[in-house]
């Protein structure tokens, strides 16, 4: 892509709400919610997973930032071509996230985030099992 001058937009940048730090194993997710169906998303799955949840935390921390504009920096940090495009309802949302803009990190923090995230094993597909999302992702 980077040969080629392909940009990307990320889908889910924000781990569909999993790395805003508001989901946790006792949140229930009305069943017209995409997520509620998502094997990521089930109690067991949240609560093995926060240990990246508590990372982002950690970082947001020492840069006086929210947990969402951690991730969407790392994100935009990682290549100058790509873009990411989380989801938002609310202006207060958008407002965050454009926020990620004024949020910096080192290269040395860069590269600390990026070893611990390597060795994070993610569990739950992203997708349930035979539908057409899993499909395309080759699931």
């Amino acid at each position: 892509m980077e040969e080629m001058g392909i940009g990307f937009v990320p889908f889910a940048p924000l781990g569909k709400g999993f790395l805003t730090g508001t989901i946790d194993k006792n949140t229930s997710f009305g069943s017209d919610d995409f997520r509620s169906k998502q094997p990521r998303f089930q109690p067991e799955k949240i609560e093995a997973n926060q240990v990246v949840v508590e990372l982002i935390k950690k970082i947001a921390a020492e840069k006086n930032a929210t947990m969402a504009q951690i991730a969407i920096t790392w994100v935009l940090d990682q290549k100058p071509w790509i873009v990411p495009i989380p989801g938002m309802r609310r202006l207060e949302r958008l407002e965050e996230n454009i926020g990620a803009l004024d949020v910096k990190l080192t290269t040395a923090e860069l590269i600390y985030l990026n070893e611990v995230l390597s060795k994070i094993k993610i569990l739950g597909e992203r997708y349930p099992a035979g539908s057409d999302y899993s499909r395309r992702v080759n699931k």
